[in-house]
This record gives structure tokens, C-alpha cells and sequence, in this order.
């Protein structure tokens, strides 16, 4: 069987947010999307992610409002980007090793799509089930 990449099984066109936007706006994006993790962009380029950990995190400080901490203050800048044509095993080996809740599928710094653990999980069942067809 051909190993699938990455592009095949990402969700394409993932929800975004700049940097210079609030924690607050983050969070709503997140509930009213469904969504856990938001590629950052300062310009139209991926400079980093924020999860909703992050954001539950600055939500739990006293004295920080989230309508007034910026996502650049809270994203992690160490973002784990792939190729689309990345193969699909690579990338769920290394989120595994590594403890990540994403990836970002990008071409240099232009986001095409994210895949995520829940993502992985899905894809999971489905094997199980054998109805997985790459």
C-alpha cells in the first residue's frame, strides 16, 4: 500500500489569525469554528500557533485580560510545519515522538492546511474499521 501524504488527509484552508489580534478574538474563534489550534500570520506569513491551551492558560493569570494580551504574546513561535507532499507516516511518527497537537501544512510560509491529533484519531478509526482507502 502507498504511504498517503499529508495533503491528502489535511484539513485545507484552516481558519487563521494575525498577531496583533487579542487572546479574546482567538477564543472566539475557536468556539465559533470548532477548532483547537490557530496558525498565526504577521503579514500573510506563518510566524507561529496558538492553541486553545494557550489560551486557557493566560485566561487562568488574575491580573491578564485576554481582551488585552495580543496572540503574539501568547503563541509558540516553534511551529511544526510540513510539505503537503510530506508522507503521512513522517508526520504522525513525529508528532508522536514529540507530543505535538498539530501540524501545519505549508509551502515556505504560506499556510495550506493543518492536521491535527484528532485528525490522526479519525484516521485511526477508519483503518480499524478498514475503510480507510489512501
Amino acid at each position: 500500500m502507498k504511504t498517503p501524504r499529508i495533503r491528502d488527509i489535511m484539513t485545507p484552508a484552516p481558519h487563521t489569525i494575525g498577531v496583533d489580534q487579542s487572546l479574546f478574538r482567538a477564543r472566539e474563534m475557536m468556539r465559533e469554528y470548532h477548532v483547537r489550534h490557530l496558525p498565526v500570520l504577521r503579514a500573510g506569513r506563518l510566524v507561529g500557533i496558538v492553541t486553545e491551551r494557550d489560551v486557557a492558560l493566560v485566561e487562568a493569570l488574575e491580573d491578564l485580560d485576554e481582551r488585552e494580551v495580543l496572540v503574539e504574546e501568547a503563541m509558540t513561535s516553534d511551529v511544526y510545519a510540513v510539505r503537503p507532499d510530506q508522507p503521512l507516516d513522517v508526520v504522525v511518527d513525529h508528532m508522536a515522538k514529540h507530543k505535538l497537537g498539530s501540524a501545519i501544512v505549508a509551502e515556505g510560509d504560506r499556510v495550506l492546511g493543518v492536521f491535527t491529533s484528532v485528525d490522526a484519531l479519525r484516521l485511526l478509526a477508519l483503518e480499524l474499521r478498514g475503510e480507510f482507502a489512501a
